[in-house]
């Protein structure tokens, strides 16, 4: 009788490794050539000259406890003044036809409703005044 002897497919459980170490021995040749040929990373920065005039002090809008609003132009030095809604949109007018590029700053007492903020900067926006900021206390 003959016997058959079957070959079974094992298998491989072994990677060939030895081509992978080829490619990064290549890869490694390659940048330590390329490396001294690069050159550091500078970045030339634009110059900027002085500013021929100063920034302008901005407008503040104070929001107070009671909801009431107040004026005070820091540009003139002047104190808070007491204003409505209406008084505040023509005096902000009058003083952003001769600046445009003052800015208008909104500070409110800790206890005011955030509600009220936002009806004050929509009030501005509708105004068509770009430049509205919040004031804050640095701690």
């Amino acid at each position: 009788m003959r016997s058959y002897r079957r070959t079974r497919n094992r298998l491989m459980n072994e990677i060939n490794v030895v081509p992978y170490i080829d490619v990064m021995l290549v890869l490694l040749v390659i940048f330590m050539v390329t490396a001294p040929m690069m050159n550091p990373g500078q970045i030339d920065l634009p110059s900027v000259g002085k500013s021929a005039a100063p920034p302008v002090a901005p407008i503040e809008v104070i929001i107070n406890k009671d909801s009431s609003l107040s004026f005070r132009d820091h540009s003139k030095g002047g104190s808070a003044v007491a204003v409505s809604r209406e008084d505040l949109v023509l005096m902000l007018k009058r003083v952003l036809e001769k600046n445009h590029d003052q800015s208008v700053v909104i500070s409110a007492d800790k206890k005011v409703r955030y509600e009220e903020v936002v009806n004050v900067m929509d009030m501005l926006q509708q105004q068509d005044i770009k430049k509205i900021g919040l004031l804050t206390k640095v701690k």
